[in-house]
């Protein structure tokens, strides 16, 4: 597949980055010659210095045999362009980033595929939304839906007071296979497991499970469901503002923001929600707006540095739930080892709903886990596939991969040793990043 990705930014980059471990022909286009020299050095794929929106570079780049074209610049103009010429050029499929809501309603969405736009991302929406389901499920650091609602992805924090603690996989005290543990984050590292490894206290433990077994996965994991009623906000930044529009009548926002300019737009933005002028990192300005009180503290600055040890401070008012706007990749695996909560990254979030187009699959059943190193998926299993040759057990699969979970005829249930997977079955598998093409191979 010929994939170009227009704008080597922060979004542009991560995705060329995730792509370069692929089987794919990528080129990354963009007139900061500087940027390009970077990924030159360090990845396998082709750069190019040219304007996103030149027809003569993007003549220059093939794009007429493009399968995928991704515009990523900052700039939505720009982006929206630049698919236009694409698609008008000859490619394929365009795919483009947008910071306007406006843009994802029905009726424009129409305006803009006449255009030749294909697929509309917009971060800051995919992370509001990403924020209310970590809302919803506050028990949880991960929570993802897959094969329509079928099985979820879970991943969960563990303490001392699991019972799953220092237990091998093998040995979990469960008397039924009711869910499928398919990973385990062990501070900067992803660890694929066997049933010879254990749990270990501060554990981030992914599950596989079925909806009716969510309620004793979590009760292994020792935690218990909070019911989030008042949200206090840090920051007044382009996410925050879309979480407020889109869920203002479900929670009661307060938002505080430490430029007064600022301040007077929310409030006429966002008139059912509380709007404070104040510095959110002042212990005191906290404490005049009653930070003990709410049941979630989400810090939403630019800062992922302030983010980070703003959630700290509201941990230590006694907050049940923190999130953290963590933008620096750099920052994320430190972010979560600590006592922070969730945390959100919209180049990740953008970067996974991306690359969900490049599996084949309906987007809304395939989720890449918004981590830096794995990637979950659900790929269907082909005639005379090679993974139907014999059941999982004697199956020599590929290193760093699981299959987790399956849907058959309609119906959901865990992969164990003797399942026996059928063509036509859709599986869920979980790989470190790069593998989900090389797992493919044994599907088709």
């Amino acid at each position: 597949m010929k994939i170009i990705i227009a704008g080597a930014g922060e979004v542009g980059t991560h995705l060329a980055k995730m792509l370069s471990n692929e089987d794919q022909d990528i080129i990354l286009l963009d007139s900061d010659q500087a940027r390009l020299d970077v990924i030159d050095a360090n990845y396998n794929l082709m750069t190019w210095n040219g304007s996103t929106s030149s027809f003569d570079a993007m003549k220059s780049v093939d794009v007429e045999h493009a399968d995928l074209y991704i515009a990523v610049t900052p700039f939505e103009t720009r982006n929206i362009t630049s698919c236009a010429i694409a698609k008008q050029l000859g490619a394929k499929r365009t795919v483009a980033r947008i910071d306007n809501f406006e843009f994802l309603k029905e009726e424009n969405k129409k305006v803009l595929t006449n255009l030749g736009v294909d697929v509309l991302i917009y971060p800051e929406n995919v992370g509001a939304t990403e924020i209310d389901t970590a809302l919803d499920h506050n028990w949880a650091r991960y929570w993802g839906a897959l094969a329509d609602d079928n099985l979820l992805l879970i991943g969960i924090k563990l303490h001392d007071n699991s019972p799953l603690i220092n237990v091998k996989l093998k040995d979990l005290p469960v008397t039924t296979h009711d869910f499928h543990v398919c990973a385990i984050k062990r501070k900067s590292e992803t660890i694929i497991p066997n049933g010879n490894d254990e749990i270990r206290a501060d554990d981030i433990v992914y599950f596989i499970t079925t909806p009716e077994y969510v309620e004793e996965v979590r009760d292994l994991c020792g935690k218990r469901k909070r019911s989030i009623r008042k949200v206090l906000i840090m920051g007044g930044s382009r996410i925050a503002v879309r979480f407020a529009l889109q869920y203002h009548d479900k929670y009661h926002i307060k938002i505080i923001e430490m430029n007064r300019e600022r301040c007077e737009e929310l409030a006429t933005r966002l008139p059912d929600c509380e709007i404070v002028h104040g510095d959110g990192r002042d212990i005191e300005v906290l404490r005049e707006n009653i930070i003990y009180q709410y049941d979630a503290f989400l810090a939403l600055t630019d800062s992922s540095e302030t983010n980070i040890l703003s959630c700290l401070t509201a941990k230590e008012f006694g907050v049940p739930k923190t999130i953290a706007d963590v933008e620096n990749l750099q920052f994320i695996s430190q972010a979560e080892n600590l006592n922070i909560g969730t945390t959100i990254n919209k180049k990740l979030l953008a970067s996974s709903h991306i690359f969900q187009i490049l599996l084949d699959s309906d987007r809304s059943n395939t989720k890449c886990m918004v981590l830096a190193d794995a990637e979950v998926a659900e790929i269907e299993v082909k005639p005379k596939a090679k993974i139907t040759k014999s059941p999982v057990k004697n199956l020599k699969l590929p290193y760093g991969m699981t299959l987790a979970g399956l849907i058959r005829g309609g119906e959901a249930s865990l992969v164990d040793g003797n399942t026996h997977l059928l063509p036509g079955d859709y599986v869920v598998v979980f790989c470190l990043a790069g593998n989900i093409h090389k797992i493919e191979k044994w599907f088709s």
